[in-house]
């Protein structure tokens, strides 16, 4: 699903993975880092696939401020923590300021299309 961003400018954590071999806790972890960034003030959304191992989330932030929080949040940095140990064989984080977006949605019943921002 994309998410719904307000209007620019905010926060992009572009969060680039490579899975090691076997689960160990990774799914229902990540179920329960969902949960939680989703309460977390300043958090606007996230999107997220993965294929063959390689995985790419980017969850969308109002500020940096907001980033630090969530960062400094010790079930989170516990999950990071295991994410080293366990999880990823590599990992790269980005943090971007979205500056512009634009896109294009078709409407499901009428089959007609609208541009966004």
């Amino acid at each position: 699903m994309i998410a719904a961003t307000p209007t620019p400018p905010y926060y992009a954590v572009i969060f680039t993975s490579q899975r090691s071999d076997g689960d160990h806790g990774y799914a229902g972890t990540a179920a329960r880092m969902l949960e939680l960034a989703q309460r977390q003030p300043g958090f606007l959304g996230v999107e997220s696939a993965r294929e063959d191992g390689l995985g790419i989330t980017v969850s969308y932030w109002q500020s940096e401020a907001a980033i630090r929080a969530w960062r400094e949040d010790l079930q989170h940095a516990e999950a990071r923590q295991k994410g080293r140990s366990d999880w990823y064989s590599a990992f790269t984080a980005r943090i971007a300021r979205v500056e512009r977006d634009y896109g294009f949605a078709r409407a499901e019943t009428s089959g007609s299309a609208k541009a966004l921002r």
